[in-house]
């Protein structure tokens, strides 16, 4: 019976979700074409809460005491479903976008979204045209004070814990002297599974640690870079996994 319940759940809440996106997501595209994305902010971060409470999840923000929350950064966060970006622009306290998968920017709606608020386009064919294109978008998004999430991992997680990370976001940041900040979402993959459609009741929370300096460092420190971060994401995913097992 709570089986029933829960699954009946689930189709109400893909229902309510799916509904108020494709409503507010092309009003918001609509504004941007006249406004400027920054000067909506606000509306945009209540969109993303509502998309969170239609899905059934709570979100709720760590942070270290060594994150500064005025340096213009990218935040390198574990990848667990597609709602992670509406729970990170929940409690990101700053201007942030994302690098985007170019074939996203196909998606009726999110793509329009994405592309229209200054996303930045990965390409899915890596030339050198197109690398160069990424990297000069990426700079100018910074310049602009323009944080951008990025995951590293390249792909969601089938099993709640982190996959390797690519070397790309590093080498970026290391080249243009970019500051990181490492994200944990936790408790992410306990709420959605990439390839199940269930939607379980479940806190997210989402732990924002300290700010890591890149200034200095050379192409030789970027494996080392990597992997502390990684560490340094998987610790608190680790713990709850282990916590929960536990219980």
């Amino acid at each position: 019976m709570k089986r029933a319940w829960l699954a009946f759940r689930s189709a109400f809440l893909w229902f309510s979700s799916l509904l108020h996106f494709f409503i507010a997501a092309p009003t918001l595209v609509f504004l941007a074409i006249f406004l400027d994305p920054r000067k909506h902010d606000w509306l945009q971060r209540s969109f993303c809460r509502r998309i969170v409470f239609f899905a059934g999840a709570k979100v709720e923000s760590r942070r270290d005491p060594g994150f500064d929350p005025n340096c213009t950064c990218f935040f390198m966060v574990n990848h667990v479903n597609l709602f992670d970006p509406f729970f990170l622009y929940c409690v990101i306290p700053q201007l942030v976008r994302g690098w985007e998968l170019e074939s996203h920017f196909k998606i009726p709606a999110y793509g329009w979204l994405m592309k229209r608020f200054g996303n930045v386009p990965v390409p899915d064919v890596r030339r050198p045209s197109d690398i160069k294109r990424m990297w000069r978008l990426t700079r100018d998004a910074i310049d602009s004070g323009t944080s951008l999430i990025i995951f590293p991992e390249a792909r969601r997680t089938r099993d709640g814990r982190l996959n390797e990370f690519q070397d790309g976001g590093f080498r970026v940041a290391q080249q243009l002297g970019i500051p990181i900040v490492p994200v944990s979402l936790v408790g992410s993959f306990q709420h959605h599974r990439t390839g199940h459609w269930m939607l379980w009741p479940a806190t997210v929370t989402v732990h924002i640690h300290e700010t890591i300096v890149t200034s200095g460092l050379t192409k030789e420190d970027v494996p080392a870079l990597r992997e502390r971060v990684r560490k340094i994401i998987a610790a608190p995913i680790e713990q709850y996994l282990k916590e929960t097992q536990l219980s």
